[in-house]
């Protein structure tokens, strides 16, 4: 099919939606749809892969502060070949990659073939990246990259000590720990499945804990030093006990909140140890910051085998390993063959 004719209001493609039933529930099905069910946008891409977030099984069990209004395509990331561009931003057949803004959340998403967004939430794909090693990436590799390079930022060097990486069997866990590893950290694994320890070591963990273990210090306003800076994707009172935790000078990125939005403890560590706490935002931060953080993935964090972390499934199985992602049944990366 040519451009032109995927452009065409009457053309058809293939697209997750959910909708809500009359009795509240929400039902997740691969449907048929048209490029005029779209919004009215100045770039259309034909998606080729997408990938899955936590966000997305949220907003696909209808959790109406991901995404108020139904029926809806969910899917964060998006990669694939620009069919058009009012903006004149893209050429027709230029490889772009998108992630963040409104995308998945109350705007379509990429778990469909056809996509409709505004020009600047688009990035061209790096010449290094394959469209799906980009989404292998996706916003929990990118958020993890954000995560490791805000530490740097920070002062943050192997020869300090070991890093902490809470939910590392998540997708943001397990591209932490790989790109850590690659960069020469030695890193702690932080997690509630312990039979993926063997999985969190070949990823280029050090060490395999218990996510548990971290709040053994129970309330004690500080603990022993033990690990130099960490990254968290967890929340809660995970949160605030790797704070209690982390080595005077050290830094704890914050990233997730599957174990609460909100953590209570004193200021001891702050002012006392001069601990920071950093926050990281992979969905409205600039776009020329989006560029160069892809840059890095591209360059000096790209992963080799990239192939290795990340699931490949198709757009019929994301009803079911959406439903896994509510169900904490999820290892690493998944990226999903839209047009598979």
């Amino acid at each position: 099919m040519s451009n032109n004719s995927l452009a065409s209001n009457s053309a058809t493609f293939k697209a997750l939606v959910v909708r809500e039933t009359s009795n509240g529930e929400f039902k997740k099905s691969i449907e048929q749809r048209s490029v005029s069910d779209l919004p009215e946008n100045d770039l259309l891409i034909e998606v080729h892969y997408s990938s899955l977030n936590f966000k997305d099984a949220m907003s696909a069990s209808g959790n109406k502060r991901i995404t108020k209004h139904y029926p809806h395509t969910p899917g964060i990331d998006a990669a694939g070949v620009v069919i058009s561009d009012k903006s004149g931003t893209f050429s027709e057949g230029q490889e772009v990659v998108v992630f963040g803004y409104d995308l998945g959340m109350d705007t379509d998403g990429g778990l469909s073939q056809m996509i409709s967004i505004p020009a600047d939430w688009a990035v061209e794909c790096p010449s290094s990246l394959t469209l799906k090693e980009a989404m292998i990436y996706g916003t929990g590799g990118l958020t993890a990259a954000l995560s490791v390079q805000k530490l740097e930022k920070m002062g943050a060097k192997p020869e300090d000590g070991p890093v902490a990486v809470t939910g590392a069997t998540g997708g943001v866990g397990s591209i932490s720990i790989a790109i850590l590893s690659q960069l020469g950290y030695k890193v702690i694994a932080f997690s509630g499945k312990p039979e993926q320890s063997d999985y969190l070591k070949e990823l280029g963990a050090s060490e395999v804990r218990h996510r548990d273990s971290i709040n053994e210090i129970g309330d004690k306003p500080v603990g022993r030093e033990l690990w130099a800076n960490a990254i968290d994707t967890i929340g809660g009172d995970y949160l605030a006990n790797l704070l209690k935790q982390t080595k005077a000078g050290g830094a704890v990125t914050s990233c997730g909140l599957a174990g609460g939005a909100e953590f209570s403890m004193t200021v001891l560590p702050f002012i006392t140890r001069a601990v920071s706490l950093l926050g990281i935002d992979s969905v409205y931060i600039p776009l020329d910051d989006k560029k160069s953080i892809w840059e890095r993935v591209s360059t000096d964090m790209k992963l080799p085998n990239l192939e290795k972390y990340a699931e490949e499934i198709t757009l019929e199985q994301t009803p079911e390993y959406l439903d896994r992602f509510m169900a904490s049944q999820t290892v690493g990366r998944y990226v999903v063959n839209v047009r598979g």
